[in-house]
C-alpha cells in the first residue's frame, strides 16, 4: 500500500481527513444522465422543472440592465449550513447540493460545482441548464465573456459575496470591457415571492448560565478591553458571523440546520452595544436579560435586521473606526465603511476569543463527550446484532443515531448531516445517503459512520469504521495505518504558536492552549472502501525538559475502535500503550455512565472492546512514524 500523508494536505501538522491512496479521477465527459441532447422527455424523475423561474428571472435582469446575474451558495453570514430562507441557488436551479455557483445570462443558464455533486446535479437539474464540472472565479468568468457582449454588466447581491469573492471577481474582470454591478435588491427573492419560505420566527432564547463559560457582560468587558489594547485603537467591532453574536450575548435559536444560531449582527462600540435582529422573537424575559430598556453601555439596545446597512453606513461618517473580520463580513458592510475607518483582520476578535475554552468551557465539552459516547455505542452495538439480519442500510441507520442523540439530556439535534457510508460508498468523504439513494449495510463490507451533536454544554464530531465480519489482509492493514496516524498526532508534542487547522473555514490560525479540534487521518480506496478516524481534541500545555512552551492533546472522544481491523503488530510499544490507556480513559469515564443508566448490555460491550491489547511479534517502525518525527525536527 502506498502512503503518501503529505501530498494531501499543505500543513505539516496533519489533522484532516486526507486521501491517502490513488483514488481514479471522475470522468469530465460523464455521460448526462438528463438525455438532454435528445429529448427533455428522458429526464429523470427527480428533476425539476426551472423554465419559469428563468424566464421571471430574465424579466428582472432586463429591469436591470444586466446581462448576467450571479447567484452563489451562501447567505448573508458566510454559514456553512444554509437556511431554508435563504436556499435560492436550490430553488433556482433545483440542485440541493451544499457547494455551487449559478449564473444566469439572457440565453444561458450554468451551474459550477465539484465532483462530489455531479450526479446528483444531473439527476435534479432539468435541460435549462448547463452543469460545468469545475470550481473557481476563472472558469465561471471566462464563460462569461464568451456568453455575454462587451460592455455587459454582470450583477450580484452584494450581501451574499464575501469580499474576497467579490475582490476575485472585480479581479477578473479588468481590462474585459464587462462590469460587476452590485444590485441591492436579490432578483431571486424577486422571483421568489410568495413561495419563498418565510424568514424564522421561533423564539430567541438564553443558554442558562449553567451552560456557559463568563456572562454576556463579561465577554462584551473582553471585547472592549481588546479594543483599548489595539495599536490602530478601533472604536467598534462589526460581527457578522451568526455564531460571533450567538456567543457574545449567551442566545440560542434555530435558524440553521444543524447550528444553534439565529439571524443577526452586532455592532459593539467603546460606549454601545447594537444587536440587528428581529425584535419580536425575544419574550420579555430575554430582553429583560439585555438590559434593552436603558441607555448605559452595558445596554443592548435592539434594532431591525434590515437596518444593519443604513446603520453600519451611518455610523461610518463619523470619527470612527471600525474592526472587522474579512472572513465573514459580506460585500455589502465592507463598501460603506472608508478604507481610512477600517481596520480589518481574517477573524474578528469575537472569533479569536471564543475559539479558547476557559476551564469552564472545556469541563462543559468534557462531559458533553462523555454522554455523546453512549448513543454512539448503543448504536455499535445494535448494528453490531442487526447488521448480519440484512435489515439495516445506509440512511436508517443514521435515522438511529440522530434518534440516539436525540435521546440525551442537553441535546438541541445534530451538529450536521450523519455520514453514514458502506462499502465503496465510503470512499466517498462526503458522502450522506438520501431516503431515496442508499445501500445495504453488509457484514462482508466496511462501514463508516461520522456524526456529531449539538449539546448545551457542547459540540461533539467523532468517525468509526467498523467492519463484522473477515476483513482482507490489505483493509486491515490500511485501517492500522490510519489509527497510527490518529495515535501518533494524538502523541504529538509541539512547540507553542504552531499553525494548524484550528480555523474557520479554510484559513489556519495558530495553535493555542484550550482550543479544540479535530484529529481525523483517513485513507479512502476507489470504488471498495473508505476508513476515517476521529477524534475531537483539546490543546493543552506539554511538560517538556526543554526551554519553551510546548503543546500536545488531550483526546476528548471516548470510543474504541474496532478491535476486528487492528493488525497489532503493525503498532510500536509506544503506540500500543497510548492505545491501551486510552481505552483504560473510556472504561473510567464512560463506563460509569453507562452503569447508572443501567445499560448492562452496552457496559458488557464496552469492556470487551476495552480489553487491554498486546504485540505478538517484533515491530517494525512505521512510514507515517517516521515522517511525524521529521515533522516535529522541521517544526522545532
Amino acid at each position: 500500500m502506498a502512503l503518501v500523508p503529505w501530498a494531501c494536505c499543505p500543513w505539516l501538522v496533519l489533522l484532516c481527513a486526507c486521501a491517502w491512496g490513488n483514488p481514479k479521477p471522475a470522468d469530465p465527459k460523464t455521460e448526462d444522465v438528463r438525455n438532454c441532447s435528445s429529448s427533455p422527455q428522458y429526464l429523470p424523475v427527480t428533476a425539476v422543472n426551472t423554465t419559469e423561474k428563468l424566464i421571471a428571472l430574465r424579466q428582472q435582469m432586463h429591469t436591470h440592465n444586466l446581462s448576467a446575474y450571479i447567484i452563489p451558495d451562501t447567505d448573508a453570514h458566510m454559514s456553512e449550513y444554509i437556511g431554508e430562507h435563504d436556499k435560492r441557488l436550490a430553488w433556482i436551479t433545483g440542485f440541493t447540493g451544499s457547494a455551487g455557483t449559478a449564473v444566469v445570462t439572457m440565453g444561458k443558464a450554468g451551474l459550477w460545482t465539484d465532483s462530489r455533486y455531479w450526479t446528483q446535479a444531473e439527476r435534479e437539474m432539468d435541460c435549462n441548464w448547463e452543469l460545468h464540472k469545475e470550481v473557481g472565479t476563472t472558469p465561471i468568468v471566462n464563460w462569461l465573456l464568451t456568453e455575454i457582449p462587451a460592455r455587459g454588466h454582470v450583477g450580484f447581491d452584494p450581501l451574499l459575496f464575501s469580499v474576497a469573492s467579490w475582490e476575485s471577481y472585480d479581479a477578473a474582470f479588468q481590462g474585459s470591457d464587462r462590469e460587476l454591478v452590485s444590485i441591492t435588491a436579490n432578483l431571486v427573492d424577486l422571483v421568489w415571492e410568495s413561495e419563498r419560505p418565510p424568514a424564522p420566527s421561533q423564539p430567541i432564547y438564553v443558554l442558562q448560565e449553567t451552560f456557559t463559560g463568563s456572562t454576556w457582560q463579561e465577554k462584551v468587558s473582553s471585547i472592549r478591553s481588546q479594543m483599548q489594547k489595539h495599536h490602530k485603537a478601533p472604536t467598534a467591532v462589526l460581527l457578522s458571523a451568526l455564531d460571533e453574536t450567538a456567543w457574545l450575548f449567551n442566545l440560542r435559536s434555530s435558524d440553521i440546520p444543524y447550528n444553534p444560531f439565529f439571524y443577526s449582527y452586532t455592532l459593539l462600540t467603546d460606549s454601545s452595544i447594537r444587536l440587528f435582529v428581529n425584535k419580536s422573537r425575544f419574550n420579555s424575559e430575554t430582553l429583560q436579560y439585555l438590559n434593552s430598556s436603558c441607555t448605559g453601555s452595558m445596554c443592548v439596545q435592539l434594532e431591525d435586521y434590515s437596518q444593519v446597512h443604513d446603520s453600519i453606513q451611518a455610523y461610518a461618517s463619523g470619527a470612527v473606526r471600525i474592526w472587522i473580520g474579512m472572513a465573514y463580513t459580506m460585500y455589502g458592510l465592507y463598501k460603506v465603511i472608508p478604507k481610512e475607518k477600517l481596520i480589518a483582520d481574517t477573524y474578528s476578535p469575537v472569533m479569536m476569543t471564543k475559539a479558547v475554552k476557559n476551564n469552564k468551557e472545556q469541563a462543559l465539552l468534557r462531559a458533553s463527550h462523555v454522554r455523546d459516547a453512549v448513543p454512539m455505542i448503543r448504536y455499535l452495538v445494535w448494528l453490531e446484532k442487526n447488521v448480519p439480519k440484512g435489515i439495516v442500510d445506509e440512511f436508517s441507520g443514521a435515522e438511529l443515531l440522530d434518534k440516539f442523540r436525540g435521546e440525551e439530556e442537553f441535546s438541541s439535534g445534530p451538529s450536521f448531516e450523519t455520514i453514514s457510508a458502506s462499502g465503496l460508498n465510503a470512499a466517498l468523504a462526503h458522502y450522506s445517503p438520501t431516503k431515496e439513494f442508499h445501500r445495504k449495510l453488509s457484514s462482508d463490507e466496511m462501514y463508516l459512520v461520522d456524526s456529531g451533536g449539538q449539546y448545551w454544554d457542547g459540540t461533539t464530531d467523532i468517525t468509526r469504521t467498523v467492519h463484522w465480519g473477515t476483513p482482507s489482509a490489505f483493509q486491515k492493514e490500511a485501517y492500522t495505518r490510519v489509527l497510527i496516524g490518529n495515535i501518533d498526532l494524538s502523541r504529538l508534542v509541539f512547540p507553542a504558536a504552531t499553525s494548524g487547522p484550528v480555523g474557520f473555514q479554510s484559513s489556519s490560525i495558530t495553535m493555542g492552549k484550550g482550543m479544540f479540534t479535530s484529529i481525523e487521518p483517513g485513507y479512502y480506496q476507489d470504488g471498495e472502501f473508505g476508513i476515517r478516524l476521529e477524534d475531537v481534541a483539546l490543546v493543552v500545555e506539554a511538560k517538556t525538559k526543554y526551554p519553551g512552551t510546548y503543546l500536545a492533546f488531550e483526546v476528548v472522544s471516548l470510543v474504541p475502535y474496532d478491535k476486528n481491523l487492528i493488525d497489532i503488530n503493525l503498532l510500536s510499544p509506544e503506540q500500543l500503550q497510548y492505545l491501551n490507556h486510552y481505552y483504560q480513559t473510556i472504561r473510567e469515564k464512560v463506563g460509569p455512565e453507562l452503569e447508572r443508566r443501567q445499560m448492562l448490555e452496552e457496559l458488557a460491550w464496552l469492556q470487551q472492546h476495552t480489553e487491554p491489547l498486546s504485540a505478538k511479534a517484533p515491530h517494525t517502525t512505521s512510514l507515517f512514524s517516521l515522517l511525524v518525527v521529521s515533522t516535529l525536527t522541521i517544526l522545532s
